[in-house]
């Protein structure tokens, strides 16, 4: 067995559950926040510093960067569930296959998506049918952006890696450090050197790149068994093909995902225009609920993972139970909260009193129902911690995307309101919910020893 003691992080294989759950999840949650800063600060210097075919050039591209992201960090998912079960079992061996394979794909993936990112540019711009007036500055911005590329997969995989061994604080304090860094080049490239859309996209490389450097550097003081070793890492086949395996689900969820919300939003497009501002403003405010519960799901993903490869299958149960219960605590309390103070929540994205009204009637509309997305959440981590990555992606495809287009077309054919609209999100919470919690409860991966065990040598789907 491996000295899971032996690294500053967390073993949720023991100790008072619901503690794990609340301590490990907050730093979580902190690096969420944290994300948003850099969004906001960038929205920020290029509002206040540029002008608007600099904001729409930013932008244009923010469809495929999300795609991009949403597919490398769902390949980071099955490294983080590999890297969990081989922590719970103490298996160094594969603690050490598992990070040096990692790496081959962060330098292989990294290196292979800015070449294309960078010659590509101007003919990915085209297909999103960016404006001409602002093409030559999208392009810029897009290929700097690119050259990042390689520094944003080595922080998710990385962070990943650290999340799965217990560690959740790390990747909060390189997130903070690269915040901060976000921050400074800001101001430094946009208001000081007034560099434009370049500087925006250079800083975002400096923040980016200084995440990844502290990442990397606490992978490096990993014990000797499977401390990363940049001068001999390799890929494991046998690894390769589990995070594929794991990971891709994950990564096409994600991508799909971002596709089907673009047809919402493009029928949302065709309300008036306060009912548009609306919903942009509520996606801001939805944060406040949305991030805890995320951080909740991934902890689940974690501590689920960690528990099937020490074949602990009664604490993985425990645990869910555990997340579930504090997580649907929060979103309540949060709904509660922000139902009870919808103007000031709405006034800090907002001042028109007219968006701040329909926006009311949303929330009304979503919130109530907003703790049916912690069963969602919860449940579909929990599938990837067992290593079934394909049933959760295949769930939230049909629910979330299928049926939500479905209910979209009709609700614009009916009623197209605003809050009509917005109830398609918990209708489509619930059958995915529904779906998730049924198959769990089918597998029975989490039943016995036996069902489990098969689960660390290969995903079941």
């Amino acid at each position: 067995m491996a000295s899971k003691n032996s690294i500053r992080s967390m073993d949720l294989t023991q100790g008072t559950i619901w503690k794990q759950v609340i301590l490990f999840a907050l730093p979580l949650l902190g690096s969420s926040l944290i994300q948003q800063l850099y969004n906001t600060v960038d929205l920020i210097f290029v509002g206040q510093y540029l002008n608007k075919e600099a904001s729409v050039a930013v932008g244009s591209g923010s469809l495929l960067i999300t795609c991009i992201i949403n597919f490398f960090a769902g390949l980071s998912v099955g490294i983080s569930v590999i890297t969990g079960q081989s922590f719970g079992a103490g298996n160094k061996e594969g603690l050490r296959k598992t990070i040096q394979t990692a790496v081959v794909i962060c330098l292989v993936g990294g290196t292979v998506l800015a070449v294309i990112g960078v010659g590509g540019a101007p003919i990915f711009l085209r297909w999103l049918n960016t404006p001409n007036e602002v093409l030559p500055l999208a392009i810029t911005y897009i290929r700097i952006y690119f050259i990042s590329i390689f520094s944003i997969v080595s922080f998710n995989v990385g962070a990943g890696i650290l999340r799965a061994t217990g560690d959740s604080a790390t990747p909060m304090r390189c997130q903070l450090a690269g915040g901060i860094t976000n921050v400074v080049a800001d101001w430094f490239f946009i208001a000081v050197l007034n560099m434009g859309v370049a500087g925006v996209a250079i800083a975002t490389l400096a923040s980016q790149s200084m995440a990844a450097f502290l990442t990397v550097s606490r992978l490096r003081k990993f014990p000797e068994e499977y401390r990363l070793r940049l001068n001999s890492i390799h890929a494991d086949p046998k690894i390769l093909n589990l995070v594929f395996t794991i990971g891709v689900p994950s990564g096409i969820q994600g991508m799909i995902l971002t596709l089907s919300n673009l047809v919402v939003q493009g029928n949302i497009n065709t309300l008036d225009v306060n009912s548009i501002a609306a919903f942009v403003a509520y996606y801001k405010v939805e944060l406040f609920i949305y991030t805890p519960i995320q951080a909740i799901g991934n902890t689940a993903m974690t501590f689920v993972s960690q528990n099937v490869g020490a074949k602990q299958p009664g604490r993985a149960r425990k645990g869910i139970r555990w997340c579930i219960g504090i997580g649907v605590a929060l979103s309540v309390c949060t709904a509660i909260l922000l139902l009870n103070i919808p103007s000031a929540a709405f006034s800090l994205f907002t001042r028109d009193p007219d968006v701040i009204t329909i926006g009311t009637a949303i929330i009304h509309s979503t919130f109530p129902f907003y703790f049916v997305y912690v069963f969602l959440e919860v449940f579909s981590c929990t599938l990837r911690g067992t290593g079934r990555s394909m049933p959760p992606m295949m769930i939230t495809i049909a629910n979330m995307c299928g049926v939500r287009i479905l209910l979209i077309t009709l609700v614009m054919h009916f009623a197209p309101t605003a809050p009509m609209v917005a109830m398609i999100y918990p209708a489509t919470w619930l059958t995915s919910a529904c779906c998730m919690f049924v198959y769990y409860n089918v597998s029975g991966c989490l039943k016995d020893r036996s069902r489990i065990s098969a689960c660390i040598h290969q995903p079941v789907w």
